[in-house]
């Protein structure tokens, strides 16, 4: 499978994730959390060229995924991380407070992606 792929259901399954939740299914949420990581985690185990092809979902027309993909690079790649966090964190609602919380943990130093 290409990196691209992976990114691309990385990006499937955080967006189901969220629609998921919205609709009440906790059961579909985890499931689809588990795809995320695991997608994510095939991506990480392509060193740059993963955090590349993640990268290329910071753009993306759903906020949950832009979100989500920064999130996962904040570590490795703050500079492009962050200001998707800044701007998504000035809204209302879940998305934007997750990513208010996520800086806010940068911030304070204890920020730390635990997915293993």
């Amino acid at each position: 499978m290409r990196l691209q792929e992976i990114a691309e259901e990385f990006a499937r399954n955080v967006a189901a994730h969220t629609d998921a939740i919205w609709n009440g299914d906790r059961t579909g949420g985890r499931k689809y959390t588990k795809r995320y990581v695991a997608a994510f985690k095939k991506l990480r185990a392509h060193g740059d060229a993963g955090r590349d092809a993640l990268a290329t979902l910071l753009p993306h027309p759903r906020m949950d995924v832009r979100v989500k993909a920064a999130t996962y690079l904040l570590s490795d790649r703050p500079e492009q991380a962050r200001p998707i966090l800044e701007e998504a964190a000035k809204g209302e609602g879940m998305i934007p407070f997750m990513a208010a919380q996520t800086l806010k943990y940068w911030e304070e130093g204890t920020w730390r992606l635990d997915v293993d």
